[in-house]
C-alpha cells in the first residue's frame, strides 16, 4: 500500500467532513459515529468471530476457515415432480421453465409456517446469451424462446428443508409457486383506475399482467413478501418509428428500440408502446405477495410510488404507522419514504396498510442534516396523488429532492432508529444531469466526482422517530482502492488494502446489529479495480466502523440477497449471473457446465449461529 500524501485535496476535506468522528442524534442520547480507525487496525472490542477472506478471482464461493457452503437451489431446478430436469443443451423450454426456479435470483426472504420453511426469491432478469445459448444468435428466436425468457422472470416461492446437514427444495410442496411476467396482478392504491393505467386489455385500469425485473425485496410484519420492480423499462419498444414518446416515458427510460434484445414487444404487443402507450405505467411498483397462500393474487401497491425500486425496508414508527424506505436505482435519482395512514395492529388485519399514506422524497443538506419533503399536488404542481404515484420521479424533481449516486438497498438497524443506504456508484456525478435534467453537483452524501466506487450513507430521524420529517446524516464508509489512489478515491479511513471493495449494493442487518454488505462492482481486477477480485460480501460494525470481508463469489457474479434460518445457524446468500460477461464461469457445476444463478447455504463447522 502506498503512503498517503500530506496534502489533502478538496475531495478529501469533504470526505473527512462527511465521516467526522462524532455526530449525535437529536436529544443527545445516542452517538452517531463514523469510523476513524486507522487502516489495518482492529480493536479489542471487535465483534467478528472469523478471519477475513482475501480477495480472489476463483470460480467458486470462498468463506472463512470454520465455515462451509453448499448449493440449495439453482436456475432451472424443477419445483414439481412433473417438471423436467434442467437441460444444458436446450437451456429448457417455456413449459419446463414455468415449472422450475427462475433465473438471476436477487432479493429473498424466508417465512415459517407450522415448522416449515418457505423461501421467496426474486428472479430479476435473464442473460440472453446464457438462457438462449442454444441459439446461434444468443437471443430468443422462436415464440417458445420468448415464453421461456418471460417464465424465467418474476418470483419463485419454494419450500426448503434440511436433511443430513444440507438444505434443498421440497418438490411438490403445496407452497411452491412460480409468479412470472404472465401472472395476474391486482392494482391497488391511489393510481388504481386512473386513466394513465387503462389499456385495451384492462379498460378499468385495475388489473395488470405479470411482474418482472424484481431486484431487492422487503417483508412485512404481517407475513407478506415485497418484490420490487426495477429496470422494467428495457422490455418495451415501438413498432412505429414515427411514434412520439411522451416526456414521462423518456424520464423512465422507455426507448423506441429493443436495446437489449429481449424481443417481448415483438412477441407480445402489450410491450409495444406505439400500440399500448399506457402499458409501461403499469410497471415499476412494489408488489405484495403472500407466500403462504399460493392461490392469492399479488398486489401492485401504487401508494409506494413508481420508479426503479431497489428494495423496500419496512419499520414500525412509534405511532404504529408503517414506514417504508425505498431507493430509485438510477444515476441521479432519489430516496423515498412512505408513511401509512393506518396503524399496524399485531395479529390484526393489516392487509391494506400499504394502500394509503403519504409519500416523501429526501433532501440532504451539506450541514449533515436533511428533511423529507412530502409529495403532494400542491408541492409538485401535479393534478392528483394518483398522478404523483404514477410519475413519482417527476414529482421528486419538482420539489428539489437530492439527486443521489444510485440509491440501492436500504437497511434499518434492528436496535435503534438508524437507516443505511448503499449508493453504489455514479460515473455522471458532477458531470451530467439525471434524465429529468436535475443537476448532480458534488457534495453532501455524494462527495466524489465521477464516483466509481460508491459509499454507504446513514441517517437518524430526529427524536428517534421514523415519522419525523428531519434527520441527521453522515457516511458510514466511502468505498475505494487505497492500493491505487492517494486521494478520496482511496476511500474513507475504515478502508484499507485488506477490506477494499467497490459498488456496495445489497445491505442487511443481522439480529446482533452487524451490517452485511454485498457488492456488484467491476469484474476486471485491474486499473482502478486492481486487487479487488470478484464481487464479495463483507460485514461492518456500525459502532466502530470496522469492516471485514466474509465471502468472495465466483467469477462475474453479483452477490445479492440474504436470509437467515429460524435458528440463525444457516445464512442463505444469492449468487446472481455468474459468467455474465461470456464464458469465464461455470459455477456451480464446474468443468464446462452452463453457469447458473444459485442460492447457497452457509453454516459453521461448530454448528454455531451466524449473525
Amino acid at each position: 500500500m502506498m503512503p498517503r500524501p500530506p496534502d489533502r485535496t478538496e475531495f478529501q476535506i469533504l470526505a473527512d467532513r462527511a465521516i467526522s468522528r462524532r455526530r449525535f442524534v437529536a436529544g443527545g442520547t445516542a452517538a452517531f459515529v463514523a469510523s476513524a480507525l486507522p487502516p489495518g487496525t482492529a480493536t479489542a472490542s471487535s465483534r467478528f468471530e472469523f478471519e477475513p477472506v482475501a480477495t480472489n478471482t476463483r470460480d467458486t464461493v470462498t468463506v472463512p476457515t470454520g465455515y462451509r457452503w453448499h448449493v440449495v437451489a439453482r436456475w432451472g431446478d424443477p419445483l414439481w415432480s412433473d417438471g423436467v430436469p434442467f437441460d444444458p443443451q436446450t437451456r429448457g423450454t417455456g413449459a419446463s421453465q414455468e415449472r422450475a426456479i427462475g433465473d438471476n435470483n436477487d432479493g429473498m426472504a424466508l417465512f415459517r409456517s407450522g415448522g416449515r420453511n418457505i423461501l421467496a426469491v426474486n428472479n430479476e432478469y435473464v442473460n440472453l446469451d446464457i438462457i438462449c445459448g442454444n441459439r446461434a444468435s444468443g437471443k430468443p428466436e422462436t415464440a417458445d424462446d420468448l415464453r421461456k425468457t418471460k417464465a424465467a422472470h418474476g418470483v419463485s416461492v419454494m419450500e426448503i428443508a434440511q436433511a443430513n446437514g444440507r438444505w434443498g427444495v421440497v418438490t411438490d410442496s403445496p407452497f411452491n409457486r412460480r409468479i412470472t411476467a404472465e401472472t395476474p396482478m391486482a392494482i391497488t392504491g391511489p393510481a388504481r383506475g386512473h386513466a394513465l393505467l387503462r389499456t385495451e386489455a384492462d379498460p378499468g385500469g385495475i388489473r395488470a399482467k405479470g411482474t418482472w425485473n424484481n431486484c431487492g425485496n422487503g417483508r412485512t410484519p404481517w407475513g407478506t413478501y415485497l418484490a420490487c420492480e426495477e429496470n422494467f423499462n428495457v422490455y418495451f419498444a415501438s413498432s412505429d418509428d414515427s411514434f412520439e414518446r411522451p416526456a414521462a416515458l423518456k424520464r423512465y427510460g422507455i426507448h423506441m428500440k429493443d436495446r437489449y434484445g429481449y424481443g417481448w414487444a415483438r412477441g407480445d404487443e402489450r410491450f409495444d408502446i406505439a400500440k399500448h402507450p399506457n402499458e409501461p405505467n403499469r410497471a415499476g411498483y412494489i408488489v405484495e405477495i403472500d407466500p403462504l397462500r399460493p392461490d392469492s393474487t399479488p398486489k401492485k401497491r401504487t401508494a409506494l410510488g413508481r420508479f426503479k425500486h431497489e428494495n423496500a425496508e419496512l419499520v414500525i414508527a412509534e405511532s404504529g404507522r408503517v414506514v417504508v424506505y425505498m431507493g430509485d436505482d438510477e444515476r441521479g435519482e432519489f430516496l423515498y419514504r412512505f408513511v401509512s395512514d393506518g396503524l399496524y395492529v399485531e395479529g390484526g388485519d393489516n392487509s391494506d396498510l400499504l394502500d394509503s399514506g403519504r409519500l416523501f422524497a429526501a433532501k440532504f443538506d451539506d450541514d449533515m442534516t436533511g428533511r423529507w419533503i412530502e409529495l403532494t399536488p400542491a408541492a409538485t404542481g401535479m393534478n392528483s396523488q394518483a398522478e404523483i404515484c404514477i410519475h413519482t420521479r417527476l414529482a421528486a424533481s419538482a420539489v428539489g429532492a437530492t439527486t443521489m449516486d444510485r440509491p440501492e438497498w436500504v437497511a434499518a438497524h434492528p436496535k435503534k432508529a438508524e437507516i443505511y443506504c448503499a449508493l453504489t456508484n455514479n460515473k455522471h456525478r458532477g458531470k451530467k444531469p439525471n434524465k429529468g435534467g436535475d443537476p448532480t453537483p458534488v457534495g453532501g452524501p455524494n462527495p466524489r466526482e465521477a464516483n466509481r466506487y460508491g459509499q454507504i450513507v446513514r441517517w437518524a430521524p430526529d427524536g428517534g422517530d421514523h415519522e419525523s420529517d428531519r434527520f441527521r446524516w453522515n457516511l458510514y464508509v466511502l468505498a475505494g482502492n487505497p492500493a491505487v489512489h492517494l486521494d478520496a478515491y482511496a476511500g474513507s479511513k475504515n478502508i484499507d488494502a485488506g477490506n477494499m471493495f467497490s459498488s456496495p449494493d445489497g445491505l442487511a442487518f443481522d439480529s446482533n446489529g452487524l451490517l452485511w454488505i454485498q457488492t456488484d462492482g467491476n469484474y476486471k481486477n485491474k486499473s482502478d479495480f486492481a486487487g479487488m477480485g470478484n464481487n464479495q460480501m463483507l460485514i461492518g460494525n456500525p459502532e466502530t466502523g470496522e469492516i471485514r470481508r466474509f465471502l468472495v463469489g465466483p467469477r462475474e457474479c453479483e452477490v445479492t440477497g440474504t436470509a437467515w434460518s429460524a435458528d440463525r445457524k444457516t445464512l442463505f446468500v444469492g449468487i446472481q449471473h455468474p459468467g455474465e460477461r461470456g464464458g469465464s464461469s461455470h459455477f456451480p457445476g464446474g468443468g464446462d457446465t452452463v453457469p447458473r444463478s444459485s442460492i447457497v447455504a452457509i453454516t459453521r463447522d461448530d454448528g454455531g449461529e451466524i449473525g
